[in-house]
């Protein structure tokens, strides 16, 4: 179908149109403008449609426009800042759309704005500051966006940001750190980015900050320290970043920290320590990491901890053997590790112990036969292992053992 009838315009009582997925459609009829009671209008995957009708911003009863995956078109209507009703405004997968209307800074009632996948879509409006009831905004895979506007400062209710995969962006305003009210942060895949604003210490509503694959940044402002909300810290694939703040060790509320793949990482603050609600931490493939702080010996809630890969690190600290909430231990493909504490016999709730291809280990402690509660037992590719221990009979729970 490449069209709708005009006549389409004469149905005054509809509340919900839904014309997704037709993707030889080019226009729409401007007789849509006749729809007043629209509460809904779905367009998503018209990908050959490139314009919209003026007339759609008479549907001024509008709360839900999805205009997703019209892939062809490259603007929307100034007219569509005439919608104050609308709260639902989905713009994702535009891939050919290089700019938005300031208008749409009228859309004072909007909540969400979903904008992933604009590949094409170099700044955002001003204007957008003044949508001050938008609770979140997701700009991910925006790869051509190389700045945010210092007006998003003035969104109050912002709760949730997301830019993942903004690839071109050098830089976040100073004024993120004006929105209190986030409590979702993600610039995970901000590959050009190289440093942080200090004044994201002041979101101090953040429960989750995820900073994936952000492979430029050297290294994180003191000020997260404040962030004493946070639950959730991951800024795996950081492979430049060379060290972490001490400061970090006072987000006592952190249950997950990942690390993982920042291979110039050399070592971690004792002040990790400090942060005893943490119940998983994952620093696999931290290649230059070469051993971790005794104070990790503190976190005696840490149910999950994985440091596989960490291929110089030569030794663990006998502080594990304090880690008794442990269920998951994974250490393999440390290569240069060359033997393990005799501690690691009190993790005594242990369920799985991964020790594969830990190639310079030359034996294992006696000690491993006090893990009674261990099921599963992978010490495959551990070339240098001549022996096992007698005590690993006592290991009546092993239901999988790999070797």
């Amino acid at each position: 179908m490449t069209s709708l009838p005009n006549e389409l315009g004469n149905l005054t009582s509809l509340t919900t149109l839904n014309i997704s997925g037709y993707s030889s459609l080019t226009s729409l009829p401007n007789e849509l403008g006749n729809l007043t009671s629209l509460t809904t209008l779905n367009i998503s995957g018209c990908s050959s449609l490139t314009l919209l009708p003026n007339e759609l911003g008479n549907l001024t009863s509008l709360t839900t426009l999805n205009i997703s995956g019209c892939s062809s078109m490259t603007s929307l209507l100034n007219e569509l800042g005439n919608l104050t009703s609308l709260t639902t405004l989905d713009i994702s997968e535009c891939s050919s759309m290089t700019s938005l209307p300031n208008e749409l800074g009228n859309l004072t009632s909007l909540t969400t704005l979903e904008m992933w996948g604009c590949s094409s879509m170099t700044s955002l409006p001003n204007e957008l500051g003044n949508l001050t009831s938008l609770t979140t905004l997701d700009v991910n895979e925006c790869s051509s966006l190389t700045l945010l506007p210092n007006e998003l400062a003035n969104l109050t209710s912002l709760t949730t940001l997301e830019m993942w995969g903004c690839s071109s962006m050098t830089s976040l305003p100073n004024e993120l750190g004006n929105i209190t009210s986030l409590t979702t942060l993600n610039i995970s895949g901000c590959s050009s980015l190289t440093s942080l604003p200090n004044e994201l210490g002041n979101l101090t509503s953040l429960t989750t900050l995820n900073m994936w694959r952000c492979s430029s940044l050297t290294s994180l402002p003191n000020e997260l320290g404040n962030l004493t909300s946070l639950t959730t810290l991951n800024i795996g694939g950081c492979s430049s970043m060379t060290s972490l703040p001490n400061e970090l060790g006072n987000i006592t509320s952190l249950t997950t920290l990942i690390i993982s793949g920042c291979s110039s990482l050399t070592l971690l603050p004792n002040e990790l320590g400090n942060l005893t609600s943490l119940t998983t931490l994952i620093m696999w493939r931290c290649s230059s990491l070469t051993s971790l702080p005794n104070e990790l010996g503190n976190l005696t809630s840490l149910t999950t901890l994985d440091v596989s890969e960490c291929s110089s690190m030569t030794s663990l600290p006998n502080e594990v053997g304090n880690l008794t909430s442990l269920t998951k231990f994974d250490i393999s493909y440390c290569s240069s590790l060359i033997s393990l504490p005799n501690e690691v016999g009190n993790l005594t709730s242990l369920t799985k112990f991964d020790i594969n291809d830990s190639s310079s280990l030359t034996s294992l402690p006696n000690e491993l036969g006090n893990l009674t509660s261990l099921t599963t037992l992978n010490i495959s590719g551990c070339s240098s292992l001549t022996s096992l221990p007698n005590e690993l009979g006592n290991l009546t729970s092993l239901t999988t053992l790999n070797m």
